[in-house]
């Protein structure tokens, strides 16, 4: 498949700065299509897994998400750095990282809970409270992973 080159090119960040942003980023927005010709876009807590390049996210057994993703696992996810302003600056310059690509849902308990404790571990305060939540709520959570087809990143200056 063929995607389109990023027009302001001179802007474009390596794949290595994309894969940072990426692994460093604990939030972004996932965008589907939607119902009646709307695209739906939700921001969800992710997990960039550099051993195997994809995005792991979860989300609740039944939902508008749920539903969008099965009829159609097309997606786009887009995060950004925390930004940082110049000194003698008003602007803020921060790097986007924009992916196209397809979701999944994963199936095996046993790879849904090591990926769900990875997620995790990145918002909880220890292991324990960690296993807690997922003794607690982990039946009631979908994990997914989306396979990225295409990936570009942008350095921006908002001025």
């Amino acid at each position: 498949m063929e995607f389109r080159a990023m027009r302001r090119f001179k802007q474009l960040l390596s794949k290595e700065e994309c894969v940072e942003i990426l692994r460093s980023a604990p939030r972004g927005v996932i965008a589907m299509n939607g119902e009646n010709g709307y695209p739906y876009a939700v921001t969800i807590n992710q997990y960039f897994d550099e051993t195997d390049g994809r995005i792991y996210f979860h989300g609740a057994l039944q939902g508008l998400k749920v539903d969008l993703l099965g009829k159609d696992n097309k997606v786009c996810f887009t995060t950004t750095d925390e930004g940082h302003i110049e000194d003698g600056d008003w602007a803020n310059t921060f790097k986007s990282v924009v992916c196209l690509g397809h979701v999944e849902e994963m199936r095996d308990k046993e790879k849904i809970y090591e990926q769900l404790r990875r997620l995790a571990k990145r918002f909880y305060p220890s292991p324990e409270s960690i296993e807690k939540e997922i003794e607690s709520a982990g039946s009631r959570v979908k994990m997914y992973v989306m396979s990225i087809d295409h990936m570009t990143g942008k350095l921006v200056h908002e001025k």
